[in-house]
């Protein structure tokens, strides 16, 4: 059987990418079609049912890409997550439906979403491409944004990783340290470091850094930039004020995805007034493209203990407001 598919009233390169890019991944799933696209058209010549999931699968692609600003491979794969074929056309890793492994890091180690909001997070991420995730400290918010980051690099879905901190708990204390600006903001940073090391060896992950692949640096550091097919974590965002918030979620580029994170309990700033995590997720809640996670207690996975102490207090706190 033949037929011809006419994308009428939209841009082919939104759905097909650049140079055919997602259309080349999107016909690997059917090696029984001959799929050209030429323009506006796809002409298909294979067996019949075959034709009829071609034709199934890209109307749930063109649906997907009214639901955000620009398509990834990702959003290919989504369509395929319960075939067998997803295996035969080379993924890096598995996805949602597949026990929500991430990323294999250093080692070998399984980095998977374990506990609901988790799970939430990356199913977001394949939806939107600004997420907030928002929550008490333990929950896993700032490892598995940078698991899907690392994801994101090692599939080559963009080009850089920029993760990014408010120093404000080296404020005044700055000066003090010993060393250059480096040295001084590299201990504020380190959750960081500590989180990508389980991801990537050291070794590789040094030379990233020298040719600025991935990039960890404070806030002050976006003011100015552009930030084009990056993926883009802002963690510790309750101590950013509003002006700060709006200065960084600004900087998103053609084909980025960002995510921020914070725990509006844990405010470092002189005044908790001033943060402006809050307020900005009210002002752009509900924008196409947009959404907020928020994690609870029951994601905490650290130690069992800090469960507790974070119940303990919530108690103090709850009595004091």
């Amino acid at each position: 059987m033949n037929k011809t598919i006419t994308l009428d009233g939209i841009d082919p390169i939104e759905i097909l990418g650049v140079n055919n890019k997602l259309f080349d991944k999107f016909k690997g799933y059917f090696p029984q079609l001959k799929a050209v696209s030429r323009g506006n058209e796809i002409i298909l010549v294979g067996p019949d049912d075959q034709i009829s999931l071609f034709e199934q699968k890209l109307n749930c692609l063109i649906q997907k890409r009214m639901t955000k600003m620009s398509l990834n491979g990702y959003d290919v794969e989504a369509l395929f997550e319960d075939s067998d074929r997803a295996k035969e056309v080379g993924r890096v890793d598995m996805i949602p439906g597949s026990d929500y492994v991430i990323v294999y890091g250093s080692e070998g180690k399984c980095v998977k979403a374990r506990t609901p909001n988790q799970k939430r997070l990356v199913k977001e991420y394949y939806d939107n491409d600004l997420i907030f995730a928002l929550g008490p400290a333990g929950t896993g918010k700032t490892y598995t944004a940078i698991a899907l980051a690392v994801r994101a690099l090692k599939n080559r879905e963009v080009k850089r990783l920029i993760l990014t901190r408010p120093a404000v708990e080296a404020g005044e204390r700055l000066g003090f340290l010993p060393g250059d600006l480096k040295d001084k903001l590299d201990p504020y940073l380190q959750p960081l470091y500590d989180a990508l090391l389980d991801m990537i060896p050291a070794k590789k992950l040094q030379s990233l850094m020298e040719d600025g692949t991935i990039q960890i640096a404070p806030l002050a550091y976006m003011r100015g930039r552009t930030l084009d097919k990056a993926f883009v974590i802002l963690d510790e965002a309750q101590n950013t004020s509003l002006s700060q918030l709006k200065m960084f979620l600004t900087r998103m580029g053609n084909d980025a995805k960002f995510i921020v994170t914070g725990d509006a309990t844990q405010i470092d700033l002189p005044r908790k007034d001033d943060s402006g995590l809050l307020k900005g997720v009210g002002l752009v809640r509900g924008i196409r493209g947009i959404s907020v996670v928020n994690f609870t207690k029951e994601d905490i996975v650290r130690h069992p203990l800090v469960t507790k102490i974070i119940e303990a207090f919530d108690k103090i706190e709850s009595v004091e407001n």
